[in-house]
């Protein structure tokens, strides 16, 4: 294992569950739901310790103007961030250590589905996690500091297999 992925943790299931509790409660009374995605929520899969979470809200304006109680938490309020239609947060430990990623998008955005269905294709298809899991082992090795030859690295793959995995949910959800 590389000093950027860290082994599959039990730890990432409870950490997100106690973080979706605070989220949900901080932004109480706008119906958020608060999703489990990303490398942590793969069942087996190394990763960088980071949870990531996906928030879904019915407004990205309400959200906005809730941005002091997600940084109560902790949270630092990044806007877009490059992506359009988004909201990102990021928290840090009292150390200094990455440990919490928050997407946010509108309810009915197409990137919640896109999100959803690679974890649970992923989660579904255990050769696809295995193959997933290789590539980014490979990357670590090649980049130990993660960044730009990291993330690059698994591009293509992760977009070949949400197209499968928007197709195999397409398929489940015939009658």
């Amino acid at each position: 294992m590389s000093a950027l992925l860290h082994p599959p943790s039990p730890h990432w299931r409870a950490a997100f569950a106690a973080e979706a509790q605070r989220i949900g409660t901080a932004l109480h009374g706008m119906g958020a739901l608060v999703h489990h995605m990303g490398s942590t929520a793969i069942e087996g899969m190394a990763a960088k310790p980071i949870v990531d979470m996906l928030l879904v809200v019915s407004d990205l304006d309400d959200l906005d103007r809730k941005g002091a109680a997600l940084q109560a938490l902790g949270y630092e309020v990044m806007g877009e961030f490059g992506i359009p239609g988004r909201r990102y947060f990021r928290r840090c430990t009292p150390e200094g250590v990455r440990s919490h990623h928050l997407h946010a998008y509108r309810q009915g955005s197409p990137e919640v589905q896109r999100h959803l269905a690679f974890r649970d294709y992923m989660n579904a298809h255990p050769a696809a996690a295995q193959a997933y899991a290789a590539l980014k082992q490979g990357l670590a090795t090649a980049f130990p500091e993660g960044g730009v030859g990291y993330v690059e690295g698994k591009d293509a793959f992760v977009k070949a297999h949400e197209a499968k995995a928007l197709a195999w949910l397409r398929q489940s959800q015939w009658p």
